[in-house]
């Protein structure tokens, strides 16, 4: 089992910046793939990073050199430094620990980027 908190959204303006913090708990933390997901009022949740045990990173096109994906595995932190906001980033941001058959997924944290 492991169990995944949000925090560090809120309302930023456009060209701002917001770092997402993930805080897990439980066994095995490491071996978990770690996701950002999120999803916009009114859409389907999407994918927006990826981080495996090792470091390796995926971002979706939209947070291609704009978002970064990092992790402490000594600590059960997932991190997503988001730059250059705009408002089509406004959602709730969801942390995702990612097993083949497991998921787990923390409540959410809403992010809100406008002027």
């Amino acid at each position: 089992q492991v169990q995944l908190v949000e925090s560090g959204g809120g309302l930023v303006q456009p060209g701002g910046s917001l770092r997402l913090s993930c805080a897990a708990s439980g066994t095995f933390f490491s071996i978990y793939v770690m996701r950002w997901y999120r999803q916009p009022p009114g859409k389907q949740r999407e994918l927006v990073a990826a981080i495996t045990s090792s470091g390796s990173t995926n971002y979706a096109g939209s947070a291609e050199g704009r978002f970064t994906i990092s992790r402490d595995n000594a600590n059960r932190m997932v991190y997503l430094q988001m730059n250059n906001l705009n408002p089509e980033d406004t959602s709730v941001y969801y942390c995702n620990a990612h097993q083949p058959f497991t998921d787990y997924w923390g409540q959410g944290t809403q992010v809100t980027v406008s002027s």
